[in-house]
């Protein structure tokens, strides 16, 4: 399956951003997202939210501003969502998460366009976690 599709597709990434937005808890005060899949969703999430949003490297690059968030900083006990295209074991946004919290934010949950793990859970890592679809809601009922 190519995840670069759903956020390539200008109609779909429409909907995609209407249906993250209604999944966004309460309390929230920006958006944030993982290097490279995620940033399509969080940039078309935070214009149909009206929230703004940061990018989280997943590592600090040797040139440039050499931050591992870009955006605005971080206020203190800033809420934050992390938004995440597809989720298999959840390290990368896990990663993302903790990388926040060391620059001073409270993660309020992570949501995901595609849930790839064996599990149904609303938690990840400890974080109230929600997806739009699971394998299952595509028909898929293997890991091809």
């Amino acid at each position: 399956m190519d995840k670069y599709l759903f956020s390539t597709e200008p109609g779909l990434l429409r909907e995609l951003a209407r249906e993250i937005s209604a999944r966004l808890p309460p309390g929230a005060r920006r958006l944030a997202g993982v290097e490279l899949g995620a940033v399509p969703l969080v940039a078309a999430a935070s214009l149909h939210s009206g929230l703004s949003y940061g990018i989280v490297r997943k590592s600090a690059k040797e040139y440039g501003t050499g931050n591992r968030i870009e955006g605005r900083p971080l206020e203190a006990g800033e809420k934050v969502v992390l938004i995440e295209d597809v989720v298999t074991t959840g390290t990368q946004v896990l990663r993302a998460a903790a990388t926040l919290e060391e620059a001073g934010a409270e993660v309020l949950g992570i949501v995901a366009v595609l849930d790839r793990r064996d599990e149904d859970s609303a938690s990840l890592g400890g974080y109230p976690f929600g997806a739009l679809l699971r394998l299952e809601d595509l028909g898929i009922t293997g890991r091809d």
